[in-house]
């Protein structure tokens, strides 16, 4: 098991293999392709801050507006409205403006949600194991225990409810559960409806908030969508993390916070955590840049506040890449039908390859330095050791002959721990 100061050295570890091996093909990296940052070029960015300072000024001036861009501003955000638009059309979150919080990125709509939520020591964050690496790390952060949920009873819910049992014993409190419901990091797994219903209504009876992440919704392969758990929250128990950094660009850092319309049936809590989280921010980042706002905002707009043309590139992409990844798989892994699994994610940027022995930091720097590969040890992501014979693949930033290279550099590396030999492989595919 890693502990806090490992778990949040991760990155440090990968940047260092990356640096030392830089000939290495990385499917250790969730990134989005860089081949579709192009769309936003400098021109682009500039009229689309145009085209909200048109629709913003009203009876000011454009200076006057521009000043105001560049001023401090809101703390709460300066384009509610427009991304309260976009989630209710892309991703039907039932988002009203005045409960958008405006973040500078996702990460710090977590950490504020984290803060405002468990304040007393006794407070604890319920995750998956594994979990999103920046969860616990924001956790860390804001000084909040976690509690993994368990992986030995058939589903979420109840391991929800039996993890409520077991901390109300020691006399704490689950006062929050985070979840990526679509294609999470780093598994790849989708929670289907039921399962999400189940989720809400162990939430609501315990009163445990959801804080439900879902950066990779959009990027749906195949097979139809399941409603987001902010759509199906009938008890006010959902607070949705949205981000930009997927379908625009990292770098803009725009994020939000949507809260329903009452916690727990209570408007006036609501409200009450609203301005808790507001003040949290105003004392930490005062107000996301108004510029990147701006730019954000005036994309929207040029795109009827809908990004699922926008990324349609991207998606047939990622998705392409998806296919290549799986194909490469079954090829290299034909050998050892029986000791090798993985799943064929239906959307995101990640699956996980499950192997006969351990894997961990040891063997990332073995498979770097002598197949030419790094990947990413599913225990990094863990909170116990039972994830110590999982690594996570990502097929997001590389290219096509990458992934065939990358995979088949980890079968020759698995293959050796196995006392066995692929066969012959031509051009990164195995013959035969």
């Amino acid at each position: 098991m890693l502990d806090h100061r490992s778990q949040c050295s991760v990155m440090n570890f990968l940047n260092e293999v990356s640096s030392a091996f830089p000939s290495a093909v990385s499917l250790a990296s969730g990134r989005p392709s860089e081949r579709f940052f192009d769309k936003l070029d400098p021109q682009v960015l500039l009229n689309a801050l145009v085209v909200y300072q048109r629709y913003s000024a009203g009876g000011h001036g454009g200076g006057q507006l521009l000043s105001h861009l560049l001023q401090y501003g809101r703390t709460a955000g300066i384009i509610g409205e427009l991304v309260a638009q976009q989630v209710r059309s892309d991703e039907g979150v039932p988002a009203r403006a005045d409960r958008v919080l405006i973040t500078s990125g996702c990460q710090e709509a977590l950490a504020l949600c984290l803060a405002a939520l468990c304040p007393e020591a006794a407070d604890v964050l319920l995750v998956c194991n594994p979990t999103y690496i920046g969860a616990t790390g924001a956790a860390k952060a804001a000084r909040v225990a976690v509690a993994a949920l368990s992986n030995s009873v058939p589903c979420v819910a109840e391991a929800v409810e039996l993890a409520v049992l077991q901390l109300r014993r020691n006399g704490r409190r689950a006062r929050a559960l985070y979840l990526i419901p679509d294609f999470d990091n780093p598994t790849g797994r989708v929670l289907d409806k039921a399962s999400r219903c189940d989720i809400l209504q162990v939430c609501a009876r315990n009163r445990i908030v959801v804080l439900e992440d879902n950066p990779y919704r959009l990027f749906r392969y195949e097979g139809d969508e399941i409603p987001s758990m902010a759509a199906l929250d009938e008890a006010g128990s959902v607070i949705y993390l949205s981000t930009f950094s997927k379908t625009l660009s990292p770098a803009i850092r725009v994020g939000a916070a949507i809260l329903p319309d009452t916690i727990f049936g209570d408007a006036r809590a609501c409200r009450a955590l609203w301005e808790n989280l507001v003040q949290l921010k105003s004392f930490i980042t005062l107000n996301t840049s108004h510029i990147t706002q701006a730019i954000v905002a005036g994309l929207l707009m040029e795109q009827a506040a809908s990004l699922r043309g926008w990324i349609r590139p991207a998606l047939d992409w990622y998705r392409s890449n998806r296919d290549v990844m799986v194909r490469q798989l079954d090829s290299v892994f034909s050998p050892f039908p029986e000791q090798i699994r993985w799943n064929r994610p239906s959307g995101g940027f990640f699956l996980s390859l499950d192997l006969p022995f351990r894997f961990g930091a040891d063997s990332v720097d073995e498979c770097a330095r002598c197949y030419n590969v790094i990947v990413m040890p599913m225990s990094f992501f863990a909170l116990d050791n039972s994830q110590d014979c999982r690594i996570r693949l990502a097929f997001s930033a590389v290219t096509p002959e990458q992934i065939r290279t990358g995979v088949t550099g980890l079968g020759r590396y698995v293959a050796r721990r196995l006392g066995r030999e692929l066969p012959s492989l031509v051009d990164g595919l195995a013959e035969g």
